[in-house]
């Protein structure tokens, strides 16, 4: 694994690389949710190539790419929420990790793990004082490996209908 490690350089995608990060989020709701109809797959990636564009514009989104060789083969990114406060602190950012996604043939190698800690460290570099993400299964021992538990408070969602 280390030597596959040295063949890997990580990058920051910025907004001239917004449709590696836009396939790389169609190839991951695929994998998680199923095959998306063609018509609804190119409305999908205009709607997210341009949401990415505006957020990181705006500096609510930063990402990594991990680059082998020629190829993007993993990435990572974070959305950043601004809370109000509480009797502590006036104003919090929470980091929502965004699907990490490594393409099936290069998993296992480690590249998720120089991802998720360049994610964190940008979330210190910017103050950022919660991070907290969905996960599946096969993710969930990388995040625990890294720190990350049970929400302190426990958690609810409500699908608006």
């Amino acid at each position: 694994m280390a030597k596959e490690r040295q063949k890997i350089e990580i990058r920051r995608i910025d907004i001239k690389d917004v449709e590696v990060l836009t396939k790389f989020r169609l190839d991951y709701l695929e994998e998680m949710q199923g095959i998306m109809d063609k018509n609804y797959k190119e409305v999908l990636y205009s709607e997210l190539n341009n949401h990415f564009k505006s957020e990181m514009a705006q500096d609510r989104v930063f990402a990594f790419m991990a680059v082998k060789g020629e190829s993007s083969v993993s990435f990572g990114a974070m959305v950043i929420k601004k809370i109000p406060g509480d009797s502590a602190k006036p104003v919090y950012l929470e980091g929502d990790i965004l699907n990490m996604y490594t393409i099936p043939g290069e998993r296992r190698k480690g590249m998720s793990s120089l991802i998720l800690q360049e994610l964190i460290n940008e979330a210190k570099r910017r103050g950022i004082n919660k991070i907290s993400l969905h996960t599946s299964k096969d993710g969930e021992k990388l995040y625990r490996k890294f720190g990350f538990s049970e929400p302190v408070y426990p958690v609810l969602e409500y699908i608006v209908p």
